[in-house]
This record gives structure tokens, sequence and C-alpha cells, in this order.
């Protein structure tokens, strides 16, 4: 008999599921579908109050992983502080790459769109979609970083707006 494969998480730990972000694994489940039997990973999402189960064979060919380390965090956040990049592709393009860009799960990519996205004080309104993608991104990168800090998300998502605050006010200044 196979030996049973490795579990890459365990109970506890907190996980990136691209789709949805960041979740919790609270349990292992052995569950028989369709005749056959299966290990599940059960992720909580506390905040879309959701519950996913997941086979352990398919986590990694989900995208699902750990936390990203603290080096990767460091890059989001050099990231947030570089000059927004605005394309002149038609909205809906755009909106089509950034959400793929939310959902793929990837730290750096997230934090690409929150910066392209984010419009300070004494800049243009955004539309409503853009503010939704905005916010959208916002919220996953300050999930993570909350999990990988140890502080709650609303101080985490201070933190982003005050890069992105700083990094406006250099990027934005208007010659005189």
């Amino acid at each position: 008999m196979a030996a049973a494969p490795t579990l890459i998480f365990d109970v506890g730990d907190y996980v990136v599921y691209p789709k949805h972000g960041v979740g919790r694994v609270i349990e292992l489940q052995k569950s028989e579908i369709a005749g056959m039997a299966l290990e599940l990973y059960v992720l909580r999402f506390e905040k879309e109050r959701m519950t996913l189960r997941v086979p352990t064979n398919k986590a990694e060919g989900v995208g699902m992983r750990k936390l990203s380390s603290d080096k990767t965090v460091r890059e989001a956040m050099t990231i947030l502080k570089g000059k927004p990049k605005v394309k002149r592709t038609m909205w809906s393009r755009r909106a089509q790459e950034y959400e793929a860009k939310i959902n793929s799960g990837d730290l750096n990519s997230i934090a690409e769109v929150v910066r392209d996205l984010f419009r300070a004080e004494d800049q243009p309104e955004q539309s409503y979609s853009e503010r939704q993608i905005f916010e959208a991104a916002a919220s996953r990168l300050a999930r993570e970083l909350a999990a990988v800090e140890a502080i709650d998300e609303p101080a985490a998502l201070v933190k982003i707006l005050d890069i992105l605050r700083a990094a406006a006010a250099v990027y934005n200044k208007v010659p005189a």
C-alpha cells in the first residue's frame, strides 16, 4: 500500500485560497464522495462567513498556499510606494486584468492593483466599478498583511493607505 501523501497544511494554519483570500484550516476531514475516499481541508473565511472544503490532493493545483513570507510582504509594500501605472486601454479590459490579478492570489499582483487604482483626496473621482475593484484588492492585501504581522485588518488597511498617500504626495506633485 502506498504511503499517505504528506499534508502541506495543518489545522490552525492560515492559508491563501486565490479566489477567496486568507482563510484558516479549521479541520481535516475524511469523506466519501461518489464511492471515493477523500481527505479534505476545511477552510474558514471569517470575513465572508464561508466554509470551503478542498481535497488535500487538489490544494496545490488550485493555487492554495501558505501566507506570504516577510520578504514577499516587504516586496508588496515596496510596490505600493511605486509610481502607478495607468494603461490607456478600455476600462472593461483593464477591469478584467485587475480581477485576474486579484484572483491569482499573488500578493505582488494584488499590490499592483491597489497601487494603480488608488486615488488620493486631491485626485479625480473614481468610477463606482474602479472603487469596487480597489476596495476588493485593498481588503485582500490587508487581510494577508494582518495575518502575517499578527495585527487586525483595519490596522493593516491604515498602514497600506498611509503608504499609498505618501507615494501619491510624491507622484502627484503639480509642477509650479
